[in-house]
């Protein structure tokens, strides 16, 4: 990592208190960004300006890929039926007892009261928070994975791959896993807006990168393309990334000012969470004998969460100014730095891995 990346997290914490300074002195800006939104349904889905800010995230890493690689990464289904168990048969699980665990028995007298959530149901608080925290628990990370594992310096092909099929597999598990866990016959769940979601965060910049890798490889050759375009594209990942930052909080700003001491309690869980989940994937990935860059991207596609479809989908099922859309905003405050301590901690350890020239 470059002298930008290593003070990232320095980046990080300055962007967030940017958009919560953004939020409180120029409410009308930030209330005025977050309706340029796609509509579907009558309902705002999609943010406009976070939707570009992703774009510019995604696209410098979209375009290093080689697709050979990844036709060679979908060859070894090792990694990818890992992030599938533990996505869908452990994370899910392990969130909703690590959160009824903290928020509905220890922090439970510190989160009293209820509240009315769209539809006019009156839950309590604990519960609100608990369903925001399922949210998250059943979304894995399609979008800022792939910044995590260029990082962490893992194989893109694979990290590519389990994008893909934890795309796909969402779309037909988050509704049934959210219905059965938030306790409720039938949930609701946006399939527009989900498959708009993977379109605008991973499809879109998949077709530029691929396009234009392919064009630059033809007219410009490998080194012009190696040593001029991504020297460039370098730092613009990491800007977008500050940038979508400074967005989300400037939306968020107002109520993470109005909770501090709610944004801990609900904290505390997700990240035991967080380092739960890459525990358990990183552990099995040693003992099932993968390579290094096969094992940090299939920890870490867990560890991390879709937020923008759980962020979404609270808003959708239970209101904007709801516990449970608060909880999964905690998500986005704990989990850039979370992921951040994870990708060093995977860069101090990789010598505990086998070679992954050893798997050819």
């Amino acid at each position: 990592m470059n002298l930008f990346e290593r003070q990232l997290t320095l980046w990080v914490t300055l962007s967030i208190i940017a958009g919560i300074a953004l939020g409180k002195t120029a409410p009308a800006l930030a209330k005025a960004l977050d309706e340029m939104a796609i509509d579907v349904n009558g309902a705002p889905v999609v943010s406009i300006p976070i939707a570009i800010c992703l774009f510019f995230m995604m696209y410098p890493i979209m375009v290093k890929i080689d697709f050979g690689e990844v036709v060679k990464a979908g060859r070894n289904p090792k990694p990818v039926l890992l992030t599938l168990i533990v996505n869908w048969g452990i994370k899910p699980f392990t969130m909703l007892g690590i959160a009824t665990l903290f928020l509905g028995v220890f922090f439970k007298d510190f989160l009293p009261g209820s509240e009315i959530v769209k539809g006019g149901a009156e839950v309590e608080l604990y519960r609100s928070y608990i369903a925001g925290t399922i949210l998250l628990g059943i979304a894995p990370c399609t979008a800022m994975v792939l910044v995590w594992s260029h990082l962490a310096k893992g194989n893109q092909g694979h990290t590519l791959v389990m994008v893909a099929v934890n795309s796909l597999t969402m779309l037909f598990l988050y509704g049934l896993l959210g219905g059965w866990l938030l306790g409720v016959n039938q949930m609701p769940v946006p399939w527009e807006a989900l498959l708009l979601s993977v379109g605008i965060y991973v499809a879109l910049p998949l077709v530029a990168g691929y396009f234009s890798r392919t064009w630059i490889m033809k007219t410009k050759g490998p080194e012009w393309f190696a040593e001029t375009f991504l020297r460039f594209l370098t730092p613009v990942s990491i800007i977008a990334l500050l940038a979508t930052l400074v967005l989300l909080f400037s939306f968020k700003g107002e109520t993470i000012l109005a909770n501090p001491l709610t944004i801990l309690w609900i904290a505390i869980p997700l990240t035991i969470q967080t380092l739960l989940i890459f525990a358990i994937t990183y552990i099995a990935a040693k003992l099932l004998n993968f390579s290094y860059e096969d094992a940090a991207p299939s920890a870490m596609i867990g560890a991390s969460n879709h937020f923008e479809v759980a962020i979404a989908t609270a808003v959708m099922l239970f209101g904007l100014s709801s516990g449970a859309a608060l909880a999964t905003v905690v998500g986005v405050l704990i989990e850039v730095p979370l992921m951040l301590m994870l990708v060093r901690f995977c860069q101090h350890t990789k010598g505990w891995f086998r070679a992954e020239a050893a798997s050819h």
